[in-house]
């Protein structure tokens, strides 16, 4: 479906979702804004297949921080845009133990630090931000809803329930067009390495293929409600799309566990997991959150969107980019 032409401002535009959202927006006309750090300028791949086959005119790159209002403003000013989808910040729940202070600057102090610019803008301006089931931590409902009391366990949780609760009080206070996408755990090809379902899915390519002969894990327990990022970047744009801003889970409903990855993994390799997969309590976080599974009713509700593809259609696809990478080696995330 193409919509009139706008231009649309993205923060984490080489990240899974940023890739995956960059695609849908220039095939429905936009003129794509990216903001990128320097240090990312060898790990594009996920984008470099848009910046190779689209003109150059609508993809454009604009090199900065999120610690530097000054240069975000500027590129506000270049850019002008209709929409910001705030996708940048460390993004990793285990790893925000370790460094609590850059994720509290990252993820909190840079999406206050946006909204401020946002505020500013002398032209209306829709600004989608990227929260996170994490906010919701010891849930004290299941499922949950976008009425569940905010109670993270980790300093990335903590971090997104300040940023998710600073959005509202912008769009209460200031009348700023804001809206929290509470997107629960979503995996594509894409997803980085040091991710659990990237590791799993490769593990098994490369075990598979004799090059690898186990995999570490830690909690296998562990569940999640796991959606495809190609379903969630689609609610991030039907949010700005709607006439009124609100806050939305976005979720499958479904909860799945660490092990129901690695068997279904395993399956398309039609190998038996238990041979090579080995447990440590290494892997294990100081806090895990209670169960997590969202209900998107909400959305289904208001936006009309639901997944649309399935948990096994998710690991099946993981893996199959992996061995499809190990028989034609290649940066991972184009097509």
């Amino acid at each position: 479906m193409q919509t009139a032409e706008k231009t649309a401002l993205i923060t984490g535009i080489t990240g899974q979702d940023g890739s995956y959202l960059a695609e849908l927006l220039l095939a429905k006309g936009y003129t794509v804004h990216g903001v990128v750090r320097r240090t990312s300028n060898l790990l594009r791949s996920r984008i470099e297949h848009l910046r190779q086959n689209s003109d150059s005119s609508r993809i454009v790159l604009h090199y900065s921080d999120l610690s530097d209002g000054t240069t975000l403003r500027r590129i506000f000013a270049r850019a002008r845009p209709a929409e910001i989808y705030h996708l940048a910040g460390q993004s990793h729940v285990g790893l925000s133990f370790q460094i609590p202070e850059s994720t509290c600057e990252e993820v909190a102090m840079a999406t206050l630090r946006l909204l401020e610019i946002a505020r500013d803008q002398t032209q209306p301006v829709r600004c989608y931000h990227a929260s996170s089931s994490e906010i919701f931590g010891s849930g004290s409902a299941m499922p949950q809803t976008e009425e569940t009391p905010l109670r993270p366990v980790s300093p990335y949780g903590c971090a997104k329930a300040f940023a998710t609760q600073m959005s509202r009080i912008y769009r209460q206070s200031y009348g700023l067009f804001v809206c929290n996408g509470i997107l629960y755990n979503h995996e594509s090809p894409r997803r980085g390495e040091n991710f659990v379902t990237r590791k799993i899915a490769r593990s098994a390519a490369r075990i598979a293929r004799g090059l690898d002969n186990e995999l570490v894990l830690g909690n296998l327990a562990g569940r999640r409600d796991w959606g495809h990022a190609q379903d969630y970047v689609e609610a991030m744009w039907l949010m700005l799309q709607h006439d009124v801003p609100d806050d939305y889970v976005v979720a499958t409903g479904e909860t799945h566990s660490v092990q129901a990855f690695v068997e279904a993994a395993f399956a398309v390799v039609e190998l038996p997991w238990q041979k090579f997969v080995k447990r440590s309590a290494a892997f294990d976080r100081p806090a895990d959150p209670a169960l997590l599974v969202g209900s998107a009713e909400k959305i289904r509700r208001t936006l009309g969107w639901k997944p649309r593809r399935s948990f096994s259609d998710l690991v099946r696809e993981m893996v199959q980019a992996e061995l499809d990478s190990l028989s034609n080696p290649r940066p991972p995330g184009g097509g």
